[in-house]
């Protein structure tokens, strides 16, 4: 039995070669691997003595040859003949994964490193080796050395080990080629080309989707995900949908802050002196909503913060970090789930791509960010001024965040009333100020931000008898000037961003 081994994550590769020239395989092995294997004492046989070619043109063509891939395709029980006939020998176990072109990428803008940095042979041999499953064992990730070898070991390699196995190889190319394109494309289409591959890899698996009777999995780009822990209890699709929603609006507002989402939408956030203190001030603004929710601590929760948590019922907490003392607090309650990223404060991934399934395909765009100058940049258009600029740039940086139509009312660093998922902004701005009532919480001197401009005066003419001191939204209506009046016979400042923020 032969096995070829060419890797450039070499983890763990000289092991591997050891455990299989002990279950009598002969190694055969290319360039850096080769010479790896060679220097700790493995008897391996170099590739060129195989192909009967030396490796040429800066070690581009190494393994594209009959002998290598007559080796790996050929089968065994049809073919045996013609490969005695030409001199091919088997190549039973191909191990192979690809030149680092991801990190070469984030390294270097150097095109021509770039281009140098993309695998050919390795992809080769690794469909070949996929297709011909039947006969070959393909291994491209040194997580699988020791299941390999103890399939070997224990006369396991059976036909289903090898298809599993076959999965993950063509799995394995079929993402570093999408994500090749997908490079070629940003660099000279403006990340808009005739194809969009978007690729991830699977985290977990959901208790279920949006509903009982649909699948679910979590799916990461890259390895955000690796430092997400699970606490307690088990995170369902929707309660992923929701914690990203929270996390975002928590990380937008800094460390300190906490954002409570339910269905998608938050019902509360708030940033203020202690997390403690951000809690309570975000559970104000609507706790009925809070019931059953998401809360998103930017911080570590500790034993004082979830004691007061725990007074109602909340299905998920996400923090920076959660304290055994705080985990001990909820072990009680059978139906609440527990999370932390691994770090003293929560971050999100900051994608650069955003997309949108449509029946029969997706929409896909750039990723919406506020900036951090939009509010500090903003165009005052109204007679009077701000004085403070924190609940404008709370108010903004939550209806970036909250779907259209939205408007957000902010007062001393809590959000205290919000209307969102509207078809009318008159109706969400009304809808607030009702729920704000019913609340016993008043928005006089709050911040009002809006994510789109307001087509009509109503809006700002609802927010001066509740007492608004500020306004900002994007601004661009063909009624501004009418909207603009309606601000300074109120006495209110507004100011226009020029840029919408609509979610949908």
């Amino acid at each position: 039995m032969r096995a070829l081994l060419s890797v450039s994550d070499k983890r763990g590769i000289v092991e591997f070669a050891k455990s299989l020239e002990s279950l009598g395989w002969e190694i055969i092995s290319t360039g850096g691997t080769y010479r790896v294997l060679k220097d700790n004492g493995v008897k391996v046989i170099e590739v060129n003595e195989v192909t009967k070619f030396p490796e040429c043109f800066e070690g581009r063509v190494k393994t594209l040859n009959p002998y290598i891939h007559g080796g790996i395709l050929h089968k065994r029980d049809e073919h045996a003949d013609e490969a005695k006939k030409l001199g091919v020998e088997g190549i039973d176990l191909v191990c192979v994964n690809l030149y680092p072109f991801k990190e070469t990428i984030e390294r270097t803008d150097d095109f021509d490193e770039i281009i140098e940095n993309i695998d050919i042979g390795g992809p080769t041999m690794v469909r070949s080796a996929a297709k011909n499953f039947n006969d070959v064992i393909i291994v491209t990730d040194a997580n699988d050395y020791d299941k390999v070898i103890n399939a070997l070991k224990d006369n396991k390699n059976t036909l289903e080990f090898r298809r599993d196995l076959m999965i993950k190889a063509f799995e394995h190319t079929a993402n570093y080629d999408s994500m090749i394109a997908n490079y070629m494309n940003k660099r000279f289409n403006d990340g808009f080309g005739e194809y969009q591959f978007i690729t991830g890899k699977k985290v977990f698996n959901t208790r279920y989707g949006e509903n009982p009777h649909q699948k679910g999995a979590l799916y990461q780009f890259g390895s955000f995900y690796d430092n997400l822990k699970t606490l307690k209890g088990e995170a369902s699709f929707n309660n992923l949908t929701d914690m990203n929603g929270a996390i975002k609006v928590a990380v937008a507002l800094g460390k300190g802050a906490v954002s409570i989402i339910k269905h998608a939408n938050p019902c509360g956030a708030a940033l203020k002196d202690t997390l403690l203190e951000s809690y309570t001030e975000a559970l104000k603004c609507d706790p009925i909503s809070a019931y059953g929710g998401v809360v998103a601590i930017n911080g570590i929760l500790d034993k004082e913060l979830a004691e007061e948590i725990n007074k109602i019922f909340v299905e998920v907490i996400v923090a920076g970090k959660i304290t055994d003392e705080a985990i001990k607090v909820f072990e009680k309650k059978k139906r609440i789930k527990l999370f932390e990223l691994g770090s003293d404060e929560l971050y999100i991934a900051g994608d650069d791509i955003d997309f949108k399934h449509i029946e029969g395909g997706f929409v896909y765009q750039d990723a919406d960010k506020v900036k951090d100058d939009e509010v500090k940049n903003a165009k005052c258009v109204t007679k009077a001024k701000a004085d403070d600029f924190k609940d404008l740039e709370m108010a903004w940086k939550i209806a970036a965040l909250t779907k259209s139509n939205c408007v957000v009312y902010v007062k001393d660093g809590a959000m205290v009333a919000i209307g969102m998922g509207m078809t009318s902004r008159v109706d969400a701005a009304q809808c607030a100020l009702k729920k704000a009532k019913e609340m016993n919480l008043s928005v006089e001197g709050a911040a009002l931000a809006s994510e789109a401009f307001f087509p009509f005066r109503d809006s700002v003419d609802a927010a001066a008898k509740a007492g608004v001191k500020y306004i900002i939204q994007p601004g661009g209506s063909i009624r501004d000037d009418e909207v603009i009046q309606a601000a300074d016979e109120a006495g209110i400042a507004m100011y226009f961003t020029g840029i919408r923020h609509f979610y949908h």
